[in-house]
């Protein structure tokens, strides 16, 4: 009977240990749960920070490639409004890559490279035409202007006739170029009448705005070349 009195006074204080194990167990269990949701939710922040960074650096890149396909395109945009720039005033000129592909191909790669910048209307005559694209316009000694260009010519390409206002192909006499093939570079516009010239050049353009710049050009005083006492430059050739 005693020990059976004992045992039940210690029950209640095992019962108590008891549960103080299992609540402090609990208590611990709680406390790991939230260190690892901690932890967890730290990793998915910092994940999120990286993925953030890393598009950051992507939307970047893609913006200045984006910046730079734009600038490139801008750069080697090409049509067939060209706008000589000269030191007497602009002439815009319409090029006709139906009649001349090949010329007008060659003028715009010409354009493209600066070809024609410092160039001059080395002959001008009033009524008639002005002509330009030497590259020997450039220096200071005028006996061998009209004699250059870039070292080829262009396979004739004869269908448009010459109107007021049209470009064509300067070339050599038949002489000595039967073939009728252009200058790699040299060009006139048809200030005037020259029908006559029809079926001997080939016309790869027509003037759309500033036939007043020629005409100016054409009335310079000039020498017994007929080349300007002062330069008329041309300043630059562009895409419109």
């Amino acid at each position: 009977m005693k020990l059976t009195a004992i045992k039940l006074m210690l029950l209640p204080a095992f019962i108590l240990s008891f549960f103080a194990f299992v609540c402090g167990d609990s208590k611990t269990d709680q406390t790991e749960v939230k260190k690892q949701d901690n932890t967890t939710q730290q990793q998915t922040q910092q994940q999120n920070t990286q993925t953030q960074n890393t598009q950051q650096k992507t939307d970047s890149m893609t913006t200045k490639t984006d910046s730079t396909d734009s600038k490139d395109k801008k750069d080697s945009k090409e049509s067939n409004t060209v706008i000589l720039k000269t030191s007497m005033g602009d002439i815009e000129i319409e090029l006709n890559e139906k009649d001349a592909p090949q010329h007008v191909a060659n003028f715009k790669k010409l354009v493209k490279s600066g070809f024609y910048e410092g160039t001059t209307f080395h002959r001008v005559i009033p009524g008639f035409m002005i002509q330009g694209g030497d590259p020997n316009s450039k220096d200071s000694d005028r006996s061998n202007d009209g004699q250059g260009g870039p070292g080829y010519t262009i396979p004739a390409e004869i269908k448009a006739g010459h109107v007021k206002g049209s470009i064509a192909g300067a070339r050599l006499g038949d002489a000595v170029n039967p073939k009728k093939e252009s200058s790699g570079s040299q060009f006139y516009i048809v200030t005037g009448e020259a029908s006559h010239l029809d079926g001997q050049y080939t016309v790869y353009g027509k003037v759309t705005k500033g036939m007043d710049v020629a005409l100016k050009i054409e009335n310079v005083k000039r020498d017994e070349r007929d080349n300007p006492i002062e330069k008329v430059v041309i300043q630059k050739v562009s895409f419109k």
